[in-house]
């Protein structure tokens, strides 16, 4: 029987009250908030970042390649799905999903904010949006919280904050303000989310502005930063990977998402070259195992519209392949989602494609969804 998909990686709008009507006191005034930009439409603006947010992307999910556009939105044009929970499942059941994991949108941007401290704060003012929002079908909307990592005290902190409001797992923030996470002192705040059963996440446009998406510089037409997007997790990967995080934390669970999944086989066979031939110059980290190995059993991938993910699928852990709509954005396959698993999951197994589209997730984050 193939089994329903589950969502591995999806988005919210965040509301113009997500942020205002839940942060601190002290922080209302410079609270992210939305406004009307002529010749543009409604924007976020995050206090302290230059470019403000168009929202006609963040939910263009379901539009005509031609009709897409960064400018004229209207908030309540919006999938009110993105941001009322109350007409979410039924953006579900159109797409054919049994459950969604929640990402933020706006709080994407936010990561790469500079001030750490203003940053938790309206992080954690996002989080106790979310759970609202999550509320009104916990077994559908599957919220995860995010964190900002001022400090690994704090990071600490937070998680242990984050298991007891009843998240399902935590949305990383890019670049830490304290070290980086190949930093052995960061083992203990690993071994916290183990120990709280929290996977952690690595999402595309949360560690600088790759692909000159922030209005950074990039080579070439602006359509040439879409490649680079993905560079951000990749960079992470294998950071976590040579640095010996996994070796000394064997049973930590991270996820890189929404950066596809097909280019993984080479990642991984560069990365054990780069090993086998050139640690000792380089002066890399000694492992017990390739670094491949480690690329297998720790990192889960998120991927949308991948063709070549589920083409090499045999080339990698089938158990660490994880399919998602990234509904309400632009590069969402919502509604096709089924046209598209069809076409592209056809040469699989049953079990192949029940693993990749609904057990792998339904697993990691321990859910109980009707297949």
């Amino acid at each position: 029987m193939i089994k329903k998909p589950i969502s591995a990686d999806s988005h919210i709008t965040e509301p113009p009250n997500c942020y205002i009507d839940y942060i601190e006191q002290k922080y209302k005034a410079t609270a992210p908030h939305v406004t009307f930009m002529e010749g543009v439409g409604d924007i976020y603006v995050i206090d302290g970042m230059t470019n403000p947010i168009p929202m006609a992307l963040v939910a263009a999910a379901g539009k005509a390649p031609e009709e897409l556009s960064i400018d004229g939105a209207r908030f309540e044009t919006l999938h009110k799905g993105g941001w009322d929970s109350k007409y979410r499942v039924a953006d579900q059941e159109r797409d054919g999903v049994a459950a969604e994991i929640i990402y933020p949108s706006v709080g994407m941007v936010l990561c790469n904010h500079t001030d750490f401290v203003y940053k938790r704060a309206c992080m954690k003012a996002y989080n106790r949006w979310l759970l609202d929002y999550a509320s009104e079908d916990r077994k559908r909307i599957i919220p995860l919280a995010q964190i900002s990592m001022g400090s690994i005290a704090e990071g600490i902190e937070d998680l242990k904050e984050i298991k007891k409001q009843g998240f399902d797992g935590v949305m990383m923030n890019g670049i830490p303000a304290e070290l980086d996470y190949d930093h052995p002192d960061y083992d203990k705040f690993w071994q916290t989310a183990i120990d709280l059963e929290l996977p952690l996440s690595f999402h595309i446009l949360t560690a600088g502005d790759a692909g000159g998406v922030l209005g950074g510089k990039l080579r070439g037409p602006r359509i040439n930063g879409f490649q680079a997007i993905i560079r951000g997790c990749q960079d992470i990967m294998g950071m976590l990977v040579f640095s010996g995080v996994f070796e000394r934390n064997p049973q930590l669970k991270i996820v890189c998402v929404e950066a596809d999944a097909g280019w993984a086989p080479h990642f991984m066979y560069r990365m054990d070259h780069a090993y086998k031939r050139h640690r000792f110059w380089m002066k890399g980290q000694e492992l017990k195992k390739l670094p491949s190995e480690y690329f297998m059993e720790n990192i889960y991938m998120t991927f949308q519209d991948d063709w070549v993910a589920f083409q090499m699928a045999d080339m990698v852990n089938t158990k660490r392949l994880m399919w998602a709509n990234d509904f309400p954005h632009s590069d969402a396959t919502w509604p096709w989602s089924q046209e598209v698993l069809t076409e592209h999951s056809k040469h699989l197994t049953e079990q192949q494609r029940n693993d990749i589209c609904h057990n792998n997730v339904a697993e990691l984050y321990k859910l109980k969804v009707a297949a």
